[in-house]
């Protein structure tokens, strides 16, 4: 089975599960899926400044799907470094997330 269709059916049945609940937990999926696409798109545009800029030094051009590769690889490594952190810190009994948790997730 392809892993993207893998993924379609994984939200199809999430999307399936929030139409059933009846109350706040479909707006807060909602909200938390538009902050993460707010938080994406402003590190692309990040992404894209740096790139032109550091072309612009080195004489060189950036390619547009070169850029974006860049910023979807930066975004899930953050994503995946803030849920590592996150489990350092459950493991440790703790709620928020410490320095010391950020520091173990590149280790």
């Amino acid at each position: 089975m392809d892993m993207d269709m893998d993924i379609e059916t994984l939200a199809d049945d999430a999307d399936v599960a929030l139409a059933r609940d009846s109350g706040g937990e479909a707006e807060r999926y909602e909200a938390a899926e538009a902050e993460a696409d707010l938080l994406r798109d402003r590190l692309r545009l990040a992404v894209i400044s740096i790139a032109t800029a550091e072309g612009k030094k080195a004489g060189m051009t950036v390619a547009e799907p070169v850029v974006a590769c860049i910023a979807d690889l930066a975004y899930k490594s953050a994503e995946q470094l803030a849920k590592d952190a996150e489990l350092f810190a459950q493991h440790a009994g703790r709620k928020s997330i410490k320095m010391d948790d950020v520091i173990l997730t590149g280790t």
